[in-house]
């Protein structure tokens, strides 16, 4: 087969007459749209995603932080700023500060100009007074104290407080600072200071306790080559950390975000390319005549194939080039229409959704019509003078397996999680082997109701029969569709519903840590004395993890840089008897009672990073002793819940005779905030947490999340359409010869009509039902395994099914067909 001028010259003029003609109509609309609809998806998730991302960063007050228990060479910032990066220093450390004749242990923050880099500072005048948003930092020789700080002082703004040598004056109240830490280091109540006060303070001495941080942001651009740069310069003893290494709440809402938006986006492009497969069927059914007139005035095998290569990849082109103008058009509107949910405006899209368009376009047209093309070439030029001849049959197991690779490759370009796409394509090929089945028993059901229904009913059920197979192809293609659209529709409302009561609008916002053993009830007794309710009270245990099967864990090379960090330092040990309702067992089993040898139950994702098996023994020190205990199950934890939960609960009995402290968390509004402050008056050793920036921080991710699931669902809407549109052209030109035929022997236009009615409504009808119970089960799956979401089946979901379909699938049949039925039936006799 070679090219030739001659063949791209005839391939466009035949794909401009086919064109011109509406040929390429359904084919160019289904590409149109499936291309539109994901590079529309993929330019404003990826702009959400970065509102997101920024939102996350506010954690770390920076896109990027460098911390080290040494003084960070002033490199770093030279080599930062030169690549265009915004830049800030910091510097913090416990300290005694005096206010007075009390004193109390603070965390001493001292920021350089520039910080935060992410986030904002929020202070107020006087303790609980209204609260504003500061551009700049403490001047020199005045500090800004949080409310726990003053509470433990007994003072207010105006005070002056000694911080080391340093005398200071406290000016505001720090009501909230974006990088407040989870760690125990940075549980003291904290003191802002500016970083040109921290020698006057003498703080910093040798053997100090001074963690030295540098920030830095930009644009992501900027960032990512800036972070690939800073991992190789980083010494011993420092650390980088990025938005991966946020809280574990602010972790589990983006990744729940992320696994929302790759089902969504993996969704449009399944049916887009069942929508361009049914359209390019129909194409290459249509094409045979032409195809053997053309080998009749000699063209060979070569230059038909070589033609259709040519039409279909320029049509892939423009298809991909037209489609994502329409999607990145039809983002920016999404975006001005739903800018009150979005609440700020979004950054601005990268390149990359415009180059998925493309090949988006090429993938799916190489996939699901390149093998109908490819075959319309072996159509033999005796099809001149004999209709009925046509080529060979498709071979439909490498048709499938050429699509099937197509489309598993463009996913794994997409989202690079190799078990999500392999899950969806498994999960894909078993629901259209099932709808099939379905299909194909619910057909062949129907033909017993025939006799029992009137003419326009025998009529449109006796075209189900005689297009068995067809027949059978529509059930599955419209069951598809709407499957996919109640599925969609599960997730956006249901399980997004599920998620955020998930984090219902009274979740703990203040977490109390360093409670002692006998001030449990006197403070349970506090709180609902003061009209609160009692919390759970969580004991807490500090060891250091020394053994993995007797082997040392200094020894131990993980695979997980991550495995390193958490096997060399403290960790935060728990147990109890039953498990938390925020846990769930993903393995394994959790103990009843107190078993007979010490076990431990441990987070899965840590588990991970450790490289830890169920069975394993596990060694500590705790309190100069050592204990160990056996792997007996790996747990998931909704750590956006913000409940106490633990990396590695024991059984009862392992621990309960070591030093204990509790910690525990509870919710109060703004109201009761001033009970909080009675509490760190009333047990000054206890440490009192505001989660509230954390909450609004979950919150807004999950609020993004919705957004963007809105949106998909908008496109994907259209891809299920197009896959109706294409499933009834695929028989539009048969039904034009039929109602021409009918016509013809006395059928009125109303009676052929309503037979039409009669066969599009009972697809209907069968593809809603079979929509409904996959879509139920689908959602099942997804909410209990991918999301880890309870489910609730839906009555509503049953009934929609079969309504939608008898409308959707109903009222998409007539309009394709009313042009048939209305068509005089003698141009069509004469074409024939």
């Amino acid at each position: 087969m070679t090219f030739r001028g001659g063949n791209l010259r005839l391939a466009l003029r035949l794909l401009v007459r086919d064109w011109r003609a509406g040929e390429l109509t359904v084919l160019a609309a289904a590409l149109l749209v499936a291309v539109s609809a994901l590079t529309a998806v993929a330019f404003l998730t990826d702009r959400v995603g970065q509102a997101v991302a920024l939102r996350a960063a506010e954690s770390l007050a920076a896109d990027l932080r460098v911390s080290s228990a040494q003084p960070i060479s002033t490199e770093y910032l030279e080599r930062a700023r030169a690549a265009g990066l915004q830049t800030a220093e910091i510097a913090s450390m416990p300290s005694v500060v005096f206010a007075g004749e009390a004193n109390t242990l603070a965390g001493i923050l001292a920021a350089g100009p520039g910080y935060p880099l992410r986030g904002e500072l929020r202070t107020s005048g006087q303790l609980l007074g209204p609260v504003r948003t500061e551009a700049g930092l403490p001047a020199p020789g005045e500090a800004w104290a949080s409310p726990r700080l003053l509470a433990r002082l007994g003072s207010d703004t105006g005070t002056e407080i000694e911080v080391g040598a340093a005398l200071l004056r406290v000016t505001r109240v720090l009501d909230h600072r974006p990088d407040e830490g989870f760690r125990f280091a940075d549980l003291a109540p904290t003191l802002l200071i500016n970083r040109a006060d921290l020698d006057a303070t003498q703080l910093v001495q040798p053997g100090s306790r001074v963690r030295w941080r540098m920030l830095f942001a930009g644009t992501r651009d900027e960032v990512e080559p800036f972070k690939s740069r800073l991992e190789s310069w980083l010494g011993d003893g420092e650390r980088l950390a990025d938005i991966e290494d946020t809280n574990p709440q602010i972790r589990s809402a983006m990744d729940r975000a992320g696994r929302f938006l790759n089902l969504a986006s993996l969704i449009s492009v399944l049916l887009a390319a069942v929508a361009v497969a049914m359209a390019a069927r129909r194409y290459s059914h249509r094409h045979r005549d032409r195809i053997a007139l053309m080998k009749c005035m000699g063209a060979s095998r070569g230059d038909v194939t070589v033609s259709s290569l040519v039409q279909l990849l320029v049509l892939a082109l423009a298809g991909g080039l037209v489609g994502s103008l329409a999607g990145y058009l039809a983002q920016h509107g999404l975006a001005w229409l739903m800018q009150d949910l979005i609440g700020s405006a979004l950054p601005q899209p990268g390149l990359r959704p415009a180059t998925l368009g493309i090949v988006t376009a090429v993938s799916i047209l190489a996939g699901f019509a390149l093998p109908d093309l490819m075959q319309m070439s072996k159509t033999p030029p005796l099809r001149v003078l004999r209709h009925d001849l046509g080529p060979p049959p498709l071979r439909y197991t490498a048709a499938m397996l050429t699509a099937v690779g197509a489309i598993i490759a463009l996913l794994l370009w997409m989202v690079r999680d190799l078990n999500l796409v392999l899950a969806i394509v498994a999960g894909a090929a078993v629901t259209f082997v099932l709808l099939g089945l379905a299909g194909a028993g619910l057909v062949r059901g129907l033909q017993r109701l025939r006799g029992a229904a009137g003419v326009s009913w025998r009529y449109g059920l006796a075209n189900l029969s005689r297009r068995g197979r067809e027949s059978v192809v529509q059930v599955v293609a419209f069951g598809l569709g709407l499957m996919v659209l109640l599925l969609l529709t599960s997730v956006r409302n249901d399980l997004m519903d599920t998620w955020r009561q998930g984090l219902p609008a009274h979740a703990p916002n203040q977490f109390l840590i360093n409670i002692q053993p006998h001030e449990v009830d006197p403070m349970a007794a506090f709180l609902t004395g003061r009209g609160l309710e009692a919390p759970r009270f969580v004991p807490l245990v500090r060891a250091r993890m020394t053994t993995i099967n007797g082997e040392d864990v200094t020894q131990i090379r993980f695979e997980d840089p991550e495995g390193d960090e958490w096997a060399r330092r403290d960790a935060n040990l728990s147990w109890a008897g039953e498990l938390q309702p925020d846990n769930r067992i993903v393995a394994g089993s959790f103990w009843n009672g107190i078993p007979s040898e010490p076990e431990v139950s441990v987070e899965k994702d840590f588990a991970a990073e450790l490289g830890l098996g169920l069975g394993d023994v596990l060694g500590f020190d705790v309190a100069g002793e050592s204990v160990s205990a056996r792997v007996t199950s790996f747990r998931t934890v909704e750590w956006d819940s913000f409940s106490p939960n633990f990396f590695m609960v024991f059984s009862p009995g392992t621990l309960d005779e070591y030093p204990a402290t509790y910690i525990t968390s509870l919710y109060v509004n703004d109201a009761q905030r001033h009970i909080v402050l009675d509490l760190m008056r009333a047990f000054p050793s206890v440490t009192a947490i505001d989660l509230d920036a954390a909450l609004a921080q979950v919150r807004d991710v999950m609020d993004k999340a919705a957004l963007a699931i809105q949106a998909v669902f908008v496109f994907t809407l259209l891809a299920g359409l197009t896959v109706l549109w294409a499933a009834v052209q695929a028989t539009r030109d048969e039904r034009r010869y039929e109602s021409a035929m009918l016509r013809t022997f006395g059928a009125t236009r109303r009676r052929v009509l309503a037979g039409v009615a009669a066969e599009f409504i009972a697809i209907g009808l069968l593809a809603g039902v079979l929509a409904s119970t996959g879509a139920a089960l689908a959602g099942y799956l997804l909410a209990t395994q991918l999301f880890e979401l309870d489910y609730g089946f839906s009555a509503l979901l049953w009934l929609a099914g079969p309504v939608a379909g008898m409308l959707l699938v109903g009222l998409s049949g007539m309009a394709a067909t009313w042009r048939v039925v209305t068509h005089a039936p003698v141009s069509v006799l004469r074409s024939a």
